[in-house]
């Protein structure tokens, strides 16, 4: 399990409430890789900064369909990092 915070830590010079517990939610190891494959930072900041946004993004309910038919404590490594390197570069 992982913390996430709902709008990025990268922001936190802007913001103060990054660390703020109703800006952290514990998630899943996988489940964390996989949004920070899937979104870059500034789409998280802009629109994704909830867990029912992120959950309804149609990426992420075809992950939470494929992962839910795993054992609890299944973990691989995410392939996507250059994919989310790129985009944060965006």
């Amino acid at each position: 399990m992982e913390w996430h915070h709902l709008k990025p830590v990268t922001y936190r010079s802007r913001t103060k409430e990054v660390h703020d517990p109703d800006n952290l939610v514990l998630i899943h190891a996988m489940c964390h890789q996989k949004i920070h494959a899937t979104f870059a930072e500034q789409e998280l900041l802009a629109f994704y900064h909830t867990v029912e946004r992120i959950r309804e993004h149609e990426e992420m309910i075809k992950f939470r369909k494929w992962i839910s038919k795993k054992p609890a404590d299944y973990y691989d490594k995410n392939d996507d990092t250059k994919n989310r390197k790129r985009r944060r570069k965006r």
